[in-house]
């Protein structure tokens, strides 16, 4: 007996790679290579722009804490990533792609199940015409196991792009992540310009109603017409006016922000104020070529064309025989005893293969839609990576020039304040009437609003470039 086993034993170990090769099959359909992407070898705006982008390191690479320095809004944003709806939408979506994929996957393992039947009587004798009387029964017992070999790869192309898809999701919702870093940081720095606004008006009106006290007072005596006194009064009304105005837009963006963090409407902390100062300059921006392995969208964007690719295997593996396998055993008897008897067992396998021949074009037009979806993927991978670019373009144009328009609107105001200054004096003196006071007075406090717009604008380019160079997932 060990004489013969050992002449068997290598005809059959040199059957079993073969065995293998043809239950592993082959996988139809191209294999991913990302497509060719020609990066600039530098950001349009970055020589101008006070940035840095003299070594690898990029503001993208960056957590969030360490370019948003503020304790207020650092509790903000850690509260809308844990809280936000948004964020939990996400992480649900992925948690559905994996059990999709799980789906998927189950498709290419053999299916194994068991059965059982039994059936029991007590047949009368009137019941006649030969049937037996008295108690009856019978029963059985079965396990059935059937595969669907995957010779052509149908199920490793499907679970290829369900894994793809999963990825995709998973990017998709650190894309979420990074948009809601953004706006959060954002609706803080509006509220904080919002804030510094209100403070600037109720200065404003106060001082512009001790103008109206004093006019009032002198118009009473008869030195001043009743002119200047209204003419007074108008620049206290414009400065009131605009409290209630702002006053509801501070409310209403803390309603905002509350959504942003999943919560009711309600008040927030906004009272830093380092809020508005201006961004540091040589802030690093790395290398173009790197922002395709960094932008959350554009990671998602490849993740769907290599799905799309691997659709293309799926359909071309329509056109080939499909092979199943099923095989079953049992045993039965009309009693517990010799249920399992060795004379009852009963096995049989089925094998079948089958071919398409004819689908009215069907086949063919899947394998053209997937293709063409293909097609569609590798436009959407390349325009995002274009607008990703363009992104970048953009925030680096706006951190430049929202600097210089700052310093200007710095030099305004201070302008406007010296103007005002020598208007009130020269009223003072009879050298000039009260219409110079409320148009330099008017000219200041438009200065002084749109200073802090300028600042606020300002420090969004920040969050926008960071957010270009996609920063804020991490």
């Amino acid at each position: 007996m060990t004489t013969v086993t050992q002449k068997k034993w290598p005809k059959f170990a040199a059957v079993l790679p073969a065995l293998a090769l043809l239950l592993a099959g082959c996988k139809v359909g191209p294999n991913y290579a990302r497509p060719q992407v020609t990066a600039p070898a530098a950001y349009r705006g970055a020589d101008d722009a006070a940035v840095s982008s003299a070594n690898q390191d990029s503001l993208g690479d960056q957590q969030w804490a360490s370019i948003f320095h503020e304790p207020e809004l650092q509790q903000l944003i850690r509260t809308a990533l844990t809280d936000n709806y948004d964020v939990r939408i996400a992480a649900e979506r992925v948690l559905e792609q994996q059990a999709q994929v799980r789906i998927t996957r189950s498709q290419a393992m053999p299916t194994l199940s068991v059965g059982g039947t039994g059936i029991g009587a007590d047949l009368p004798s009137s019941l006649g015409g030969g049937l037996p009387s008295g108690a009856f029964a019978a029963g059985s017992f079965d396990l059935s196991a059937a595969w669907n070999p995957d010779f052509w790869g149908l199920y490793r192309r499907q679970n290829e792009a369900a894994r793809a898809q999963l990825l995709a999701q998973v990017w998709a919702q650190k894309e979420v992540r990074l948009a809601l870093v953004q706006q959060v940081a954002a609706s803080y720095f509006q509220l904080r310009a919002l804030d510094e606004q209100l403070r600037i008006a109720k200065e404003t009106l106060k001082t512009r109603q001790q103008s109206v006290d004093l006019t009032r007072t002198l118009e009473s005596g008869g030195s001043v017409p009743l002119s200047d006194l209204r003419e007074a009064e108008e620049l206290a009304y414009t400065a009131g006016a605009q409290i209630p105005l702002l006053e509801q837009q501070i409310q209403q963006q803390e309603n905002g922000l509350r959504l942003l963090l999943g919560q009711d409407p309600g008040p927030v902390d906004h009272t830093d104020p380092s809020a508005l100062n201006p961004p540091p300059q040589d802030l690093p921006v790395g290398l173009p070529s790197r922002l395709l392995e960094r932008r959350p969208d554009i990671l998602q964007a490849e993740e769907q064309l290599i799905a799309a690719n691997a659709q293309i295997g799926v359909a071309r593996a329509q056109f080939f025989p499909q092979i199943a396998i099923s095989g079953s055993g049992g045993v039965g008897g009309s009693e517990v005893s010799n249920l399992f008897d060795s004379s009852s067992l009963l096995v049989y396998g089925l094998g079948s293969l089958t071919q398409p021949i004819f689908e009215g074009g069907k086949l063919r037009g899947q394998l053209q839609l997937s293709e063409h979806q293909k097609e569609e993927m590798v436009l959407n991978y390349q325009k995002t990576i274009a607008g990703a670019f363009r992104d970048v373009s953009n925030a680096l144009v706006a951190v430049d020039k929202q600097r210089a328009a700052r310093e200007q609107q710095e030099k305004l105001v201070a302008a406007a304040q010296d103007a005002t200054r020598l208007a009130r004096v020269r009223y003072q003196g009879g050298a000039t009437s009260y219409l110079e006071v409320l148009t330099t007075d008017s000219d200041l406090f438009s200065a002084q609003l749109n200073l802090v717009s300028t600042q606020e604008q300002e420090a969004l380019s920040l969050v926008q470039l960071y957010g270009a160079l996609g920063g804020g997932w991490q």
